[in-house]
């Protein structure tokens, strides 16, 4: 039995939704299919299933069941999360490197997130300069105003906030069309070859990590420059220039090299070396930031330099 899927045929009734499963989902796993036809997490859809919340002609299924096009699917959703709210609260160790009335660019420490995010309570970029008075543009979703690009919380370096409402846009914009320049250093676990290159492979959610990106074919476009800076036994320092800027871009593109960056467990690396360095991140560090400033027309750059842990680990690897 098979069905054409249209959109008009999806019928929510509260927080409950209903539609035949289409032809293009055939034979998925259950929990998949919720994942794929309501934009929920791996994890979320395999929850909701097993609560009984995603009923298969109107059958309650295990995850694992496969389903067949044109069965009807009843989904009953969770409530949408109330957005995160920014609340200003100090942040030992961010440092305001320039400020005025259009941006402010910051070195972040390790263990600040850029912005507000669900199941996230630690301290972030946003909130620490609400707390030392800086006002930031409104444009944005709430949690994210004047977030024009961000860094991992493990990830540490220059990040830069628009101010003004003039100065988001123009951002925006320069990190869309790629005419801002990021540099980024990293040390990598063995000796790339070639020692110069550049890795295109594009980027998407992990198929069964949700935590996790992956090289996925048709996954975003995706682009990494690198170059070698300096070799040691077992690692490598690099330069890292991004053309694309995809979450996790450089930690997911070096991993699939089979050279990770150094003390990232997440992705692959040796628990051993990142021991033996005393490291409990990934050793990356948002190096450079090189744009035109959005009030002036001038070109800025901002150099960062290595956090004290990055710092040790790269002298142990010269001894």
């Amino acid at each position: 039995m098979t069905s054409t899927y249209e959109p008009d045929q999806v019928r929510p009734s509260g927080d409950r939704r209903s539609l035949p499963v289409p032809d293009g989902l055939d034979g998925m796993r259950l929990d998949q299919a919720v994942s794929r036809l309501f934009g929920l997490s791996r994890t979320a859809a395999a929850a909701l299933v097993e609560a009984g919340d995603a009923l298969v002609d109107g059958v309650a299924r295990p995850k694992s069941e496969k389903v067949d096009a044109g069965s009807w699917l009843e989904v009953t959703l969770p409530a949408p999360a109330a957005a995160p709210q920014v609340v200003p609260q100090a942040v030992p160790g961010l440092r305001v490197v320039y400020a005025d009335d259009d941006i402010v660019v910051v070195d972040k420490p390790v263990g600040v997130a850029a912005h507000p995010s669900p199941g996230w309570t630690g301290p972030t970029v946003i909130g620490g300069l609400a707390a030392i008075g800086h006002r930031i543009a409104t444009s944005g979703a709430a949690e994210r105003q004047g977030v024009v690009h961000r860094l991992d919380v493990g990830t540490t370096g220059i990040m830069v906030v628009a101010k003004s409402e003039q100065a988001y846009s123009l951002l925006k914009r320069a990190f869309k069309f790629r005419e801002v320049e990021k540099r980024y250093h990293a040390i990598v676990q063995g000796h790339l070859d070639p020692l110069r290159g550049t890795i295109d492979a594009p980027i998407d959610r992990h198929p069964s990590h949700d935590y996790r990106w992956a090289v996925v074919s048709g996954g975003k476009p995706s682009i990494t420059h690198y170059d070698t800076i300096e070799a040691f036994p077992a690692a490598s320092l690099v330069d890292v220039h991004l053309e694309t800027g995809r979450t996790h871009q450089i930690r997911v593109h070096f991993s699939t090299l089979r050279h990770p960056c150094v003390g990232d467990l997440t992705y692959g690396a040796d628990p051993t070396i990142a021991a033996r360095l005393g490291l409990t991140r990934q050793w990356l560090h948002a190096r450079e930031l090189s744009f035109q400033h959005p009030g002036t027309a001038e070109q800025v750059r901002f150099v960062s330099e290595y956090p004290d842990d990055l710092q040790r680990a790269l002298t142990i690897l010269r001894d």
